[in-house]
């Protein structure tokens, strides 16, 4: 790493830690910085006056998630962040919902880099999928950029892409650009704020963030520096609304530990086992000063688990005394009432270690009455019935589950969106990151503090939003929305395919299998039918006849009437059973002629 200073040697990239453990924990590629940055607060590095900014959120508006957005100024375009989106209950089989880039692989040569605000999945979740497409610069704090490595790696992009490591008060030039980090609190260390200097002026984005004034580790958000760029003048402030709906103030995070010093002392006896989130390290510190606390040793469980909480020890995010933490294999060598494990599964997700404990599945780790439970998280909006679900299977199993009241939120609240509104005091405000209900309800907030009702913007994917010499306004819009992730397959699945699987998944499947003579077009065997989805076959007995006999008397009349071509047959079939399965079971399954010539 270099700072625009000649005389200054070039320090580590990780003083003391030469290299970073990737996911799976070997070395990361060093990550160099070529560009000259500016070390620390200071008068901004000028840009060219006169340009106008063109703002595109390519996703994370009227959506939880996929949050990716674009500033195009002259012949340079800057992203921030690249998320992904976890698939809706109608997206059946997909995997991951990754944001459409068409608009950046077509303009990928103006692309100068993409900063990161935080390692969340919703904000560099999208980026080994993206970063085949189009290879982009990365700048990003630290352990945003060892998270994204371990990404990289699994992807086969390791020392493909340039990653900078930056620091909160570092300002990085990116073409007629320059982007300053701001230190905030969020549920992940190393998340940071934005500061856009452009030719048409000054944009602050706040990727997620809350006011925590005793933040678990590091200082507490740089109120101050908002306060001095308000001063200066912000022309635009992009802010989260994920919070928006509540009022008040969300908590600090030392309240989950208050929480966690009354549940350990209650759970004496007992082994603990404790599910977060994994990129939650504040939350797995205060987990590990607390097992000190009670004499306990700790094991992790989950795969994302082990990663982050190795990645974060080994950057100092994560301060375990020796000999704390053991193997999970080595439990066993324990009594239970000295254990605490930390796992996934918080959101009860299918393949997650918690999931697998609940339904007996785990290899090491099998719960019982000897178990006291804690799930510090908050099901995520369509979650709950999951989470339930674990929740009555751990129960069954004779654990002690807690599952309420351990979590803190990493967004700020009402109160919170509202003073850093006030020390910004932009000329525009654009609520981002979150659904329409969420955009609309910050956009009150703006209103109750002053800003006007025609400075407010409410936007949308794939819109530009224009400004130039203090003026706003829409400039038409670029390709923008949902690529499906799922298995192997990069947008391989649309709308088409959705459309199929869930018809399927709600009325079945009839396949009608026939074999017909070439040169006559006459049956030759068949129809079979085969049902699959549809009904029991063996209890549908007459329905299956009735079913094969339309089948055959519609191959049948196409022969008399030499029809032979097969579009036009199978189209008959389809039409003639539809209509009977319909009037029958007032269902309509697929129905798949399957026709074969001898």
């Amino acid at each position: 790493m270099t700072t625009n200073n000649p005389a200054t040697p070039a320090a580590p990239e990780h003083p003391g830690n030469p290299s970073v453990p990737a996911a799976n924990g070997s070395p990361a590629p060093k990550r160099s910085n070529p560009r000259p940055y500016h070390r620390g607060r200071g008068r901004r590095p000028s840009v060219k006056p006169g340009l106008p900014i063109r703002i595109i959120s390519l996703g994370g508006l009227n959506e939880i998630g996929k949050n990716i957005t674009a500033y195009e100024c002259g012949d340079d375009i800057i992203v921030v962040d690249c998320g992904l989106a976890f698939p809706d209950s109608d997206m059946l089989g997909v995997d991951l919902v990754i944001p459409d880039v068409t608009w950046l692989v077509k303009n990928k040569d103006r692309i100068r880099g993409v900063v990161l605000t935080h390692g969340h999945e919703d904000h560099i979740g999208g980026l080994p999928y993206v970063l085949k497409q189009v290879n982009m610069p990365l700048y990003g704090t630290e352990l945003t950029l060892a998270l994204v490595e371990g990404k990289l790696k699994e992807h086969g992009l390791s020392g493909k892409v340039k990653l900078h490591v930056v620091k909160p008060g570092d300002t990085v030039k990116l073409g007629c650009m320059t982007v300053e980090f701001i230190n905030v609190n969020h549920s992940i260390a190393g998340s940071v704020a934005l500061a856009i200097n452009t030719p048409a002026g000054l944009f602050i984005q706040t990727g997620d963030f809350k006011i925590d004034c005793t933040p678990i580790h590091g200082e507490m958000i740089d109120l101050a520096r908002f306060g001095e760029l308000g001063k200066e003048g912000v022309t635009g402030l992009l802010m989260d609304s994920t919070n928006a709906e509540r009022t008040g103030y969300t908590l600090s995070e030392r309240k989950v530990g208050e929480a966690f010093d009354t549940l350990f002392a209650k759970a004496e006896g007992k082994r603990l086992i404790i599910a977060t989130f994994a990129s939650n390290v504040h939350r797995v510190q205060q987990i590990v000063d607390y097992a000190q606390k009670y004499g306990r040793h700790v094991a992790v469980s989950g795969r994302s688990m082990v990663n982050v909480c190795g990645i974060s020890a080994e950057l100092g995010y994560l301060n375990v005394p020796d000999g704390l933490i053991v193997d999970i294999d080595e439990m066993e060598r324990f009594p239970k009432e000295k254990m605490v494990l930390v796992t996934t599964g918080s959101q009860g997700e299918p393949m997650s270690a918690l999931y697998r404990m609940a339904y007996s599945d785990h290899r090491k780790v099998s719960v019982g009455p000897d178990d006291f439970i804690i799930i510090s998280a908050n099901p995520i909006p369509g979650n709950e019935k999951t989470v339930g679900r674990v929740v009555n299977e751990l129960m069954r199993l004779g654990a002690e589950v807690v599952y309420e009241e351990v979590h803190v939120s990493g967004h700020a609240r009402q109160e919170e969106l509202k003073i850093i509104m006030s020390l910004c005091k932009p000329k525009y405000f654009i609520p981002v990151h979150g659904e329409y209900k969420h955009l609309m309800k910050n956009k009150a907030l703006a209103q109750s503090i002053g800003i006007p009702d025609k400075n407010i913007i409410i936007s949308d994917i794939g819109k530009v939003m224009e400004f130039d010499k203090g003026n706003f306004k829409f400039v038409g819009a670029v390709p923008a929305g949902r690529v499906l992730v799922d298995g192997t397959g990069v947008g391989d699945v649309g709308s088409i395919v959705l459309r199929d699987r869930k018809h399927l998944a709600q009325d079945g499947l009839i396949v009608v299998v026939a074999t017909i003579d070439g040169s006559s077009g006459s049956l030759v065997s068949g129809p079979d039918i085969v049902s699959r989805g549809f009904v029991y076959v063996r209890e549908s007995e007459s329905l299956m006849e009735q079913t094969r006999l339309t089948a055959r008397n519609v191959l049948q009349d196409c022969a008399d009437a030499h029809v032979t071509e097969w579009g036009t047959i199978k189209s008959r079939v389809k039409d003639a059973l539809s209509k009977l399965l319909y009037e029958r079971t007032k269902r309509s399954p697929m129905i798949l002629p399957v026709i074969m010539e001898v």
